[in-house]
């Protein structure tokens, strides 16, 4: 496996293949959606040189579930606001795109040993659409997202993410959308980065990029460091879901490695076919 580490590099590496790329993207503030950042712009530029997908399968760090999988198979996904205290302008954003019930429904049989059941009542939370908008601004691929089961182990979900994996030879992009560090409780406005969001980060990338991903879930090995940088699981989840859904014969590029607000890591990264 090959790391590359720029936009530069991935849109010379992505040729034409029938396997889609898996992605992950650091969201981070919801106000990323409304603001020219580095990080949006970032968005903007991967979703040029993305292969068009059929559908995007998006696992959010904001649906959480318990003991069950849910796979959301409503025809118009609304679009959800699922934050507080933000300016106006947030609340009026909309990603009209469509979903894709016969897709989805497929996926519930797909990950039937991972309890899944189908839902019609969530929609596309901002974990999706604020970084949905940049990589297709016209909404015109349908989308859905599958919900993180929070009752189960870290390597549940690189079960889920290999499960999910077939459907990347079915032209469908499996998004996953978190961050790497994620503490609110640590959150510093003074520009200082604290020591355990550069220490995790650093591991993180250097355990993925040696796809140790049985490292980058073991609780127990990790064990403060894990706790510190993520108080809740549920940020970290999806990055392990793009990385079960990747395999040997994938190339890896970084992306936005950034530490935001002292305790937000912004690393991206893409899985994507030789």
């Amino acid at each position: 496996m090959t790391t590359i580490t720029s936009l530069q590099a991935l849109r010379d590496r992505l040729a034409p293949s029938d396997r889609m790329p898996v992605v992950f993207l650091g969201h981070g503030s919801p106000m990323n959606a409304i603001e020219d950042t580095e990080y949006s712009r970032s968005w903007t530029e991967l979703g040029r040189n993305l292969p068009r997908p059929r559908a995007i399968l998006v696992v959010s760090a904001h649906w959480m579930t318990k003991g069950t999988t849910l796979v959301d198979v409503s025809a118009l996904p609304k679009t959800i606001h699922d934050f507080y205290g933000f300016p106006d302008a947030l609340y009026a954003q909309q990603y009209p795109a469509q979903g894709d019930p016969a897709l989805a429904r497929e996926v519930v049989s797909l990950l039937a040993s991972h309890h899944a059941e189908e839902d019609d009542t969530w929609g596309l939370d901002h974990g999706a659409w604020t970084v949905l908008k940049f990589l297709y601004p016209e909404a015109d691929v349908p989308v859905f997202q599958v919900s993180i089961d929070m009752s189960k182990g870290l390597d549940y979900q690189l079960e889920i993410g290999k499960t999910l994996s077939d459907l990347r030879d079915r032209g469908v992009l499996i998004l996953g959308s978190g961050n790497v560090v994620h503490n609110l409780r640590a959150l510093r406005f003074d520009g200082h980065v604290h020591d355990f969001a550069t220490e995790f980060d650093t591991l993180f990338e250097t355990k993925l990029t040696d796809r140790d991903f049985g490292g980058l879930a073991d609780a127990n090995k990790l064990g403060s460091l894990l706790r510190m940088a993520h108080p809740s699981v549920d940020h970290y989840l999806p990055a392990l879901t793009i990385a079960g859904a990747s395999d040997a014969g994938d190339d890896l590029t970084f992306m936005t490695g950034a530490i935001d607000l002292g305790a937000v890591s912004m690393r991206s990264f893409v899985f994507h076919p030789r």
